[in-house]
């Protein structure tokens, strides 16, 4: 059996967890919003159209902010298309997914959705087809109390009070030339400036995150995020970060090596910001907002899996089936933004509902969880409080990840894989410790010794594992439940030491209560 130890110590810690860094995505993409998270007429629909069995999984998912209403989809988008008497609002081909948008959910029924929820809305602006003067106008509608045209204008549409909403996109994936309107880093840099400075004359509260390059494999990246921080630092609190692990090559050690990728990729971020603020002489901290993330590769390479053909009205696109080899990826996901969250302080799952999400859905019938549910309640519910710092000593291994790029192939060497991928936090309130441990050995159990240094009388909890035999099992409709959590047993206490066997390919989490004398 494989042995690796982690050493850990309470003064020693990286950062709290933001919040906002347990968020996902809700776009006008398929069947995330109509069919997904609303559908009038469903048998558990309530009085406004919204699934209360999705709402039920939600609440226990437990996401804390949620983007919207795009993505792709923002670029070319009307927003007030999606207010008003709903028998008034006009329906609009969307050419970021070919499919007829309804405008039968808008802006307002998201703000109800986000309230029933008891989320916090994200909002994102249209900067490709529209401006910084229609993005204040938005702002002004959802923000304003009262008593200029678009205030009034919303409460004349039922809603007297200010939505208030905090935290807003300045476009999205604005390099990308599958993008409405794409942009240079000098033209969007430009225009997300102007939109935060006549957004902040409005309301000076909220907080803005400026789009950075569509991945971290474009041949704009770095210099993109240079350009666009150069226009807009004064502006924005935030850089976006989009990425999607995938497993093209049908190579699963290097699918579970991809997220220490991602860590890469938010270090390499972070040192462009900063490098921006050194020019400047600055003390600013520009942080990171990682608005788009997944697991994603089935249905994202062919047409078919993305578009279907006459325009129709929340197609099943993009419904990607998880397994369980795509919940230990994710769970590496997890792992990689708590380890960073003195710079990640907000985060989507993209999404949250059909496509590409952890929740899938039958129009008119039942809701379930996908296999990618699990690590990301776990992380939503048992990571807030301080990341702690870990050393690990892990035996590795060698892999190549490959993640193509239009028709390039990109392959990424990665020489020294720890079988072991470990966060852990300190729940101050709870006084719990809660380990994260991502066993990536395929084969072979690993025996984790964790030295636990300041925490007197530490005793277990609860425990518990993620895993199966048959790496490519799912969750379906008629069996809902083949991957879910069972008890991890044998968690050992000897004085500031805890000793876990961690099955082959597996996720698992493990959580200490501090004894109280």
């Amino acid at each position: 059996m494989k042995e690796a130890k982690v050493t850990i110590d309470r003064d020693f810690s990286i950062a709290e967890t933001d919040p906002r860094l347990f968020g996902a995505f809700v776009e006008h993409l398929g069947r995330c919003v109509y069919g997904g998270i609303y559908e009038p007429g469903h048998p558990t629909a309530d009085e406004r159209g919204f699934r209360r069995d999705v709402l039920e999984l939600v609440r226990e998912l437990a996401p804390t902010i949620i983007r919207y209403p795009g993505g792709n989809f923002v670029s070319g988008y009307n927003w007030e298309d999606g207010v008003g008497p709903v028998e008034n609002r006009p329906r609009r081909l969307d050419l970021a997914w070919m499919s007829t948008e309804p405008n039968t959910f808008g802006t307002n029924e998201f703000m109800d959705w986000c309230q029933a929820a008891d989320v916090e809305p994200m909002m994102a602006v249209n900067l490709g087809t529209r401006g910084p003067d229609d993005a204040r106008r938005l702002l002004e509608y959802c923000n304003f109390p009262g008593g200029t045209e678009l205030s009034d204008l919303r409460r004349a549409h039922g809603w007297e009070k200010p939505h208030n909403v905090r935290f807003w996109c300045l476009g999205n994936e604005m390099d990308g030339p599958w993008q409405m309107e794409t942009k240079t880093a000098w033209e969007y840099g430009r225009i997300a400036a102007e939109a935060a400075k006549l957004m902040k004359w409005i309301d000076p509260s909220i907080e803005l995150a400026a789009c950075g390059s569509s991945s971290r494999n474009m041949p704009t990246f770095g210099s993109w995020e240079d350009t666009v921080l150069e226009h807009s630092f004064d502006h924005v609190e935030y850089i976006s970060l989009h990425t999607y692990l995938n497993n093209y090559a049908d190579d699963t050690p290097a699918f579970l090596a991809s997220p220490d990728l991602m860590d890469s990729f938010i270090e390499e971020v972070v040192a462009i910001a900063d490098a921006v603020a050194a020019r400047r002489h600055s003390s600013k901290r520009i942080m990171l907002s990682f608005d788009e993330w997944n697991v994603w590769y089935r249905t994202r390479r062919k047409n078919e899996g993305r578009v279907k053909l006459g325009w129709p009205i929340a197609p099943p696109i993009l419904e990607e089936i998880y397994n369980m080899q795509d919940a230990l990826a994710f769970g590496g996901a997890c792992i990689s933004l708590l380890n960073h969250a003195d710079r990640i302080k907000s985060a989507c799952v993209a999404q949250l509902v059909n496509a590409i999400a952890p929740i899938m859905t039958e129009t008119g019938g039942p809701a379930w969880r996908q296999t990618i549910f699990y690590p990301f309640k776990d992380m939503s519910t048992l990571g807030r409080g301080t990341v702690l710092q870990t050393k690990v000593d892990s035996p590795t291994y060698e892999t190549t990840y490959y993640d193509p790029r239009g028709t390039s192939e990109l392959r990424f060497p990665l020489p020294a894989v720890p079988y072991l991928k470990v966060s852990v936090v300190h729940n101050h309130d709870e006084d719990c410790v809660t380990i994260f441990a991502l066993n990536r050995s395929l084969d072979e159990s690993l025996s984790m010794k964790a030295l636990v240094r300041g925490f007197d009388g530490l005793k277990v909890r609860e425990a518990h594992q993620l895993r199966s035999d048959d790496l490519m099992a799912i969750n379906t409709k008629d069996a809902p439940d083949t991957i879910k959590p069972s008890p991890l047993e044998g968690v050992e206490i000897r004085g500031e030491q805890v000793q876990a066997r961690l099955a082959p390919a597996s996720w698992n989490v493990i959580r200490l209560e501090v004894q109280k004398h």
